[in-house]
């Protein structure tokens, strides 16, 4: 081969691997690079051995059911997984029902913001964001209502993401971000003037412990809105399908176990919530949840292909290409769930903390 054709070559094989990292890697236009890709605030050498750690909970399956154990278990699996999600998903880090002629993203932050509507809030109103994440729908209902939003996730890496895409979007003054423990907010009561939590409260081993918390830091008369993972009234527990998708679900996203619908109002109502109205967003006539699942198979080969590859040369770590199978897995887990009926990621519960009600200490 002559110089002028090998330079060809090298300069084709060049550009197409700068196209398959650069142009097709980000899932945004600002998000996260394939080349950037981490395990968060764990050490690119200790990324395998907390992937084995996370994995060991399910080993011993009574030690996630106590909350002094879930908030490592927790943090342990955003470490793992928040590059990963925000470089493929973007970052809002939940669900949406597809609406025709809308993009992925337009179907989030309308799903975002329907959530802040519900529960009335006004410019100017202080409200919390229970389990932020790096804070996609902070700043997409932040810049929807102009109400100041305070965030709270237990993951630091987490923390650092949020604050710096809320200055980049140029909303820091409106969007505040504090580590911490949902079951045990560093708030002080009757201090917010509504509160939501999307996809964010199925990582608590007890509903209403979480829900005993925001009922606590809500001003008497305000609203708080979750979309909550539940079963849904197919799922059968004698069905051995049934068990394994939902299990499936389970060990995939860190979760303590899945709650039936059947559970969401009766804990709400426990620690002294009135439900103002309850209904599962992923029922007809609302399109499909999990079709961006199915239509994301391609793309999850053509970035599994590129962690092997990243993690082979020494860019991302070892363990990386282990997490990002375990969420190819669980993804089909969550397929397999929509289509059968038996899971919803979205139903949701609007509760009111009565006028009259003491703060719950």
């Amino acid at each position: 081969m002559d110089s002028l054709s090998l330079f060809c070559t090298g300069a084709l094989l060049a550009g197409g691997l700068y196209w398959f990292v650069c142009v097709l890697g980000p899932a945004e236009q600002k998000g996260k690079r394939a080349v950037d890709l981490s395990g968060g605030s764990i050490s690119a050498e200790k990324v395998r051995d907390n992937y084995k750690q996370y994995w060991s909970f399910f080993r011993r399956p009574k030690e996630i059911e106590t909350a002094e154990k879930v908030p490592d278990f927790v943090d342990t699996f955003y470490n793992l997984v928040t590059d990963i999600y925000e470089w493929g998903w973007g970052q809002s880090f939940h669900f949406s029902p597809s609406i025709p002629g809308k993009s992925h993203r337009d179907a989030t932050r309308l799903h975002e913001e329907m959530a802040v509507d519900l529960i009335d809030v006004k410019p100017g109103d202080r409200i919390l964001d229970v389990g932020c994440g790096v804070g996609g729908p902070m700043r997409a209902i932040a810049a929807h209502s102009q109400a100041k939003v305070v965030g709270i996730t237990i993951n630091d890496y987490q923390v650092n993401r949020a604050r710096m895409h809320n200055k980049k979007a140029g909303l820091d003054s409106l969007c505040e971000v504090v580590c911490g423990n949902f079951l045990e907010m560093p708030f002080q009561d009757n201090s917010f003037d509504g509160a939501y939590s999307i996809e964010a409260t199925c990582h608590a081993p007890k509903l209403e412990d979480v829900y005993a918390e925001v009922f606590r830091v809500l001003k008497p008369g305000s609203l708080y809105v979750s979309y909550e993972w539940v079963t849904t009234e197919k799922y059968r527990a004698d069905d051995p399908e049934h068990v394994e998708v939902i299990q499936g679900i389970e060990r995939g996203d860190a979760l303590p176990g899945l709650r039936s619908y059947s559970d969401i109002a009766e804990a709400a109502k426990k620690v002294g919530f009135e439900v103002v109205k309850e209904k599962d967003l992923a029922k007809p006539p609302s399109l499909p949840w999990w079709t961006r699942l199915k239509m994301g198979r391609i793309a999850y080969w053509r970035n599994h292909i590129l962690v092997i590859v990243l993690a082979a040369i020494g860019i991302a770590p070892k363990g990386t290409v282990d997490v990002h199978d375990m969420l190819f897995k669980t993804a089909d887990y969550l397929t397999r769930g929509g289509d059968s009926g038996i899971f919803s990621p979205m139903h949701m519960i609007l509760l009111r903390k009565p006028k009259e009600a003491p703060s719950k200490s």
